[in-house]
């Protein structure tokens, strides 16, 4: 048999060898970039939200939608279309089938929703403290990386502040839901920005990360509001600013003025998040660790452009339960759909004799204002009625 002949067999099982080599090189090649594109994703302030909600018809004080996870809850919502160019505020859903959503059309603050084609519900309602009758100026804070504009609303004998810290991808017009009952419970509201939200000033990076660095801007907002009066100090945060809040109070030098804490939708473990949402978008197990490695790696978050590693195990609220010594609220919905209850039901397990923990059901992400107002105020103002009797304090005067 001629050589060549002899040698084919083995020159086959080389090739294919090689190719299986190859082909494994490509797929961890693909892995590995996909990695580094969500990574990246996790931490960069997007500039445009996607728009899941279809704009069918606008019938007078009405307007019909498409079904989504959002169109279908009942309650009172932003709108927004044509890519953040409109803002409209929607009421109750007045009809609805197995296609379409028909929702009352409250008002439209800017755009032309009869032109819209899409758009995105969110949990902001009121877009300025002018939406509100209560007296307001704006306000800078001096933070490590510039001056941070926030919305200063007086309340009561000036005695008793509630900071509000936004979450992920939004600004502080999300909190402004919360005003009214602070205000009717004697509190001055501080609605601040903080580093890359789009309303502070970036840090170097230009990334979040994930209330591991947030917290001082949040500390330096502690400090102004001592500057100006404050003597008892509430931190609310909203989503990611829940995780931010609940870094401000373990570790601020300043702690010792908070006595107490509100989280609305919080992101009590980002593991445990992060973990959720890959799950959602069907990405391998692999690529679900690789994100969490790479972001909290000595070396690889340079890859997706961080400055510092993040400190997951930090961030882990319900690891280091012991650390939050001051009374909790927290509120959170179990179709949150974005951030899991499941942290959030932990840490209350983890500390009933400190955390109260106010179930919902159907509200979604940070949506639970607009869901129940009335249920969701009376929570807070019962929870912070508890806390000033738990120090034999009595309710501020209101200003007028």
């Amino acid at each position: 048999m001629p050589a060549s002949r002899r040698w084919r067999p083995r020159r086959v099982a080389g090739l294919a060898a090689l190719g299986a080599v190859a082909a494994s090189a490509l797929v961890g090649a693909t892995a590995a970039v996909t990695t580094v594109l969500v990574a990246r994703t996790v931490i960069t302030p997007p500039r445009r939200r996607i728009e899941d909600t279809r704009v069918l018809a606008v019938e007078g004080d009405r307007v019909v939608l498409s079904r989504s996870a959002d169109a279908t809850v009942p309650g009172r919502y932003s709108f927004w279309f044509d890519h953040g160019r409109g803002h409209a505020k929607l009421g109750d859903i007045v009809a609805h089938d197995d296609r379409s959503v028909t929702r009352e059309l409250l008002g439209v603050d800017f755009g032309d929703i009869a032109r819209a084609r899409r758009g995105r519900f969110a949990g902001w309602f009121w877009l300025s403290p002018r939406d509100l009758p209560y007296e307001h100026r704006q306000v800078e804070i001096a933070t490590e990386v510039g001056p941070a504009p926030a919305w200063l609303v007086p309340g009561g004998d000036g005695s008793d502040w509630v900071i509000q810290v936004h979450g992920r991808a939004v600004r502080r017009s999300e909190a402004l839901r919360a005003i009214p009952v602070f205000h009717d419970a004697g509190y001055t509201s501080l609605l601040i920005s903080y580093r890359n939200d789009g309303d502070a000033p970036e840090s170097g990076d230009g990334r979040y990360a994930l209330g591991d660095r947030e917290w001082r801007d949040v500390e330096a907002a502690m400090r102004f509001a001592l500057e100006h009066g404050a003597t008892r100090i509430v931190l609310m945060g909203w989503s990611m600013g829940g995780a931010t809040v609940l870094q401000a109070v373990t570790r601020s030098t300043v702690a010792d003025a908070v006595v107490g804490v509100i989280l609305e939708s919080p992101v009590v473990d980002w593991v445990t998040t992060l973990t959720y949402q890959s799950e959602e978008l069907g990405l391998p197990p692999a690529i679900r660790r690789g994100v969490i490695a790479l972001l909290g790696g000595r070396r690889g978050h340079r890859l997706a452009g961080l400055a510092e590693p993040i400190d997951f195990a930090r961030l882990d609220l319900v690891a280091n339960a012991d650390e939050l010594h001051v009374p909790t609220l927290i509120l959170h919905s179990d179709d949150d759909g974005f951030v899991p209850v499941t942290a959030s039901r932990a840490l209350a397990l983890a500390r009933p004799d400190t955390v109260t923990f106010e179930a919902f059901t159907v509200a979604r992400h940070t949506k639970l204002w607009n869901y129940d107002a009335d249920r969701w105020n009376a929570a807070i103002g019962s929870w912070l009625t508890r806390l000033r009797e738990s120090s034999g304090r009595t309710t501020s005067p209101r200003r007028r």
